[in-house]
């Protein structure tokens, strides 16, 4: 699957058992965000004749980070990693990237990068937010759901989603993981008559036939049925009537644990 803006192309790489690693494309230069898997970016690359000139790291989980020191010696590029000490990064020799820094290619002029610090899933975890149009979130949120707190507090994981949930409406977000259907079970648990819910579960189960991602998706859509971004309004419903929307976040997230 590929989606196209106006300077760059981004394709989804599956690897492992539900995996996506991002490929961002320019002509024959590229990019790659979590590249778990060497073998599939190797694969891509040569298919498509490319040269990788970089790789982002969103946090330190091996299944993000497994295959980028294979890629980092034979395509000599750099590596950005989180603001963290941490062995992944140190052997990569990493360039060690913080909350607003703006990352710069040279064989991609047209794209700018920020660098966003959404801890939670991780301490460490950052997103790369490209052209002010595409957010690379890794394990924070997914297609109607989001990370584990492996590291993070609730409060901690909410304030990330709550600066993810004030970008603008039409951001494409590119979650590491196909997890959309069996998130949208649980969001139906939470909000069985929200009929945006309903419609995504059909159009969900329809992709998924075809063996198509359900990604990347927008912020208006999780925010229509996202019930981790959705604690707010949800906190005004009977069941959580009176929470704080953090408090709401805590119960929808133990109950997603052993759903």
């Amino acid at each position: 699957m590929q989606e196209t803006s106006a300077s760059i192309q981004i394709t989804a790489l599956p690897a492992f058992s539900d995996n996506y690693l991002w490929l961002i494309h320019a002509g024959k230069h590229a990019l790659l965000v979590d590249p778990g898997d060497a073998a599939v970016v190797e694969q891509a690359l040569k298919a498509g004749g490319y040269q990788l000139d970089g790789i982002l790291l969103t946090h330190h989980h091996a299944d993000h980070t497994g295959g980028a020191l294979a890629l980092q010696q034979h395509w000599r590029c750099p590596v950005y990693a989180p603001d963290n000490d941490h062995p992944a990064y140190r052997e990569l020799n990493a360039f060690r990237v913080q909350d607003g820094e703006q990352i710069a290619f040279k064989t991609f002029p047209d794209l700018s990068c920020e660098v966003l610090a959404l801890p939670g899933h991780t301490l460490d975890h950052i997103a790369f937010y490209i052209n002010q149009q595409h957010l690379f979130s890794g394990d924070i949120i997914f297609g109607a759901g989001c990370g584990r707190l492996f590291e993070g507090s609730p409060p901690q994981m909410y304030a990330s989603l709550q600066r993810i949930a004030a970008l603008p409406p039409a951001t494409l977000i590119y979650p590491a993981h196909e997890y959309t259907a069996h998130n949208i079970a649980f969001a139906l648990t939470v909000e069985p008559g929200n009929t945006a819910l309903q419609q995504r579960a059909r159009d969900t189960a329809l992709l998924r036939q075809d063996n198509k991602p359900t990604l990347p998706t927008t912020l208006a859509l999780e925010k229509a049925t996202n019930p981790f971004l959705r604690c707010l309004p949800l906190s005004r419903e009977k069941e959580f009537h009176d929470w704080e929307p953090v408090d709401v976040f805590t119960e929808l997230r133990a109950r997603r644990n052993v759903f």
